[in-house]
């Protein structure tokens, strides 16, 4: 047991919550040596899930997840009991749902006619199949900070294949030409299937109540303290043997400063910056305002304490232009099934086994999904949610003159009924609450060597790095799993512990995969 030393955590996202998890399960710490700091009233970062059913649920994004994948995630998982289901852990109740929702979208693309889209073609060129070939196979060094138009002709951008990619992952064609190789990589199984999403498996609930409440629920039962409404502001820092160590955590808690000494032994592990930073809601009537990084203090410490120190990373490499790294989602609440039983009409899924359906000529590339409901814990019989988001989100719409960021969601749900072609009554009672989140895909904005810290850093002493910001290799960032990676991965290094971390499974290295991926090109 090393009871001894106590751990710091900057912030209560899914990797923070997860290292805190692995250093009471793999390491001993007790619990109650444990602290965990968030600036917001909610634990869990980016993976929320709020509101209510009379004012309007609010989703700022859903992850897709994969049991085929997600090694450290299901690692970790397995060990904590759900809330929803006695006897059964997270992991365990999460197989057993998606045996009884197996996923297979039926109307995964919709054209400008309401039409479905044959999908089965992936649209390709023989250019297109040998400059996606070519990406494939350079190395990370030639890529390097590249974007993906520099590899890919504007054709590609086209296809049927790259309607479904850039939907299902969110990519733009601006986007890191390395990170979407990596994805090529990593979920290369799903690319003989990204047409149904049949790999895409669902927890029962919203990511919120499935992952992060039974987790926190977790770490309070041993006695983690988990402190809300707290701003870390700064890091007292000390060199010694060329080793940065964190001596002092300075806090704004109800408005008043405090100073947390670490001691010499003690750990601090810190989520550098957020992809939902400076997010902000709307309202049926009203836009989400406009933030910036000024409106928010995420980015602050990372820039404070990279500033000098290349090995903590670079953080203006992913904050520094928000146009190309914005996007919008929207939560709708409806009291009745009228929407829901036409979705299910039109597209031939019940909800929760459709996954996303995207329209493909939507000047704001808009995607909406269904999910299984409940979806929220607690959400009322008769209540039903559903989640939408759009690429585009400052282009004129095709049903509204105006773009989707000047929109409150009255707008966004005609603009949606006019690509379903539904009439508005579809949805007289429905609430729908847009989300602007400026930051949204900073994480794949093109990078540099050295850009992303390594979640413990050559140079530090006691001060590891947990987020979507970390260099972790062949991994993907926007995913559940990268985090709870990064903490693993932190976790083990900063106290040495022998376990090893689950490797990633190499599909790409197979037989079969590859070949069921060179044929789905030529269809």
């Amino acid at each position: 047991m090393n009871n001894s030393i106590k751990a710091y955590l900057v912030g209560s996202g899914i990797g923070n919550l997860s290292a805190a998890a692995f250093m009471i399960r793999d390491a001993g710490i007790p619990g109650s040596n444990v602290t965990i700091f968030e600036a917001m009233p909610a634990p869990g970062g980016s993976l929320d899930g709020g509101g209510n059913p009379e004012d309007g649920y609010t989703l700022r994004g859903g992850r897709m997840l994969t049991t085929d994948n997600y090694e450290c995630t299901w690692d970790l998982f397995k060990t904590i009991p759900s809330l929803s289901t006695p006897g059964q852990s997270v992991y365990e109740e999460t197989i057993a749902f998606n045996k009884q929702n197996i996923p297979h979208s039926l109307a995964r693309l919709v054209d400008r006619n309401r039409f479905k889209v044959d999908v089965k073609s992936m649209g390709f060129s023989m250019e297109d199949r040998m400059e996606l070939l070519k990406l494939s196979e350079a190395d990370e060094a030639r890529l390097g900070a590249s974007c993906i138009t520099d590899w890919l002709s504007p054709d590609f951008f086209k296809t049927t294949f790259w309607y479904m990619w850039a939907t299902t992952f969110a990519f733009q064609p601006w986007h890191s030409a390395l990170e979407f190789k990596r994805y090529l990589h990593r979920f290369m199984l799903e690319f003989s299937r990204i047409e149904t999403l049949a790999g895409v498996k669902r927890t029962v609930y919203n990511q919120f109540d499935s992952l992060v409440r039974p987790l926190v629920s977790w770490l309070q039962a041993q006695g983690v303290k988990v402190v809300m409404n707290c701003t870390v502001t700064d890091f007292d820092l000390k060199t010694g043997d060329e080793k940065v160590a964190v001596t002092g955590i300075h806090c704004n808690r109800n408005g008043s400063h405090e100073l947390v000494t670490v001691a010499a032994g003690d750990l601090v592990f810190f989520q550098n910056a957020s992809m939902t930073d400076a997010s902000s809601y709307g309202s049926m009537t009203g836009a989400p305002a406009r933030r910036t990084k000024q409106d928010s203090g995420g980015w602050a410490l990372w820039e404070k304490l990279a500033a000098g120190r290349p090995e903590f990373g670079n953080p203006a490499a992913f904050n520094s232009s928000i146009p190309e790294s914005n996007w919008e989602s929207f939560t709708v609440t409806l009291k009745d099934t009228t929407f829901f039983d036409r979705m299910e009409k039109f597209t031939g899924n019940r909800a929760g086994t459709g996954g996303l359906v995207t329209f493909k000529d939507s000047n704001w590339f808009m995607s909406v999904v269904l999910a299984h409901q409940p979806h929220f814990s607690g959400q009322p019989e008769g209540v039903q949610v559903f989640w939408g988001y759009a690429l585009h989100p400052d282009r004129i719409g095709n049903f509204v003159a105006k773009p989707m960021s000047e929109c409150g969601g009255t707008e966004i749900l005609q603009e949606l009924c006019g690509h379903l072609n539904f009439d508005l009554e579809t949805v007289a009672a429905a609430n729908c609450i847009p989300c602007r989140m400026p930051y949204i895909t900073s994480m794949f904005m093109p990078r540099a060597p050295g850009d992303r810290p390594l979640p413990v850093p050559r140079n530090s002493g006691n001060l590891a790095f947990i987020s979507q910001f970390v260099e972790i290799c062949d991994d993907v960032v926007f995913t559940v799993e990268y985090s709870v990676r990064a903490a693993q991965m932190a976790v083990y290094e900063l106290l040495k512990i022998e376990r090893e971390v689950p490797p990633v499974h190499r599909y790409d290295t197979s037989l079969k995969v590859k070949l069921d991926a060179v044929i789905k090109t030529f269809h």
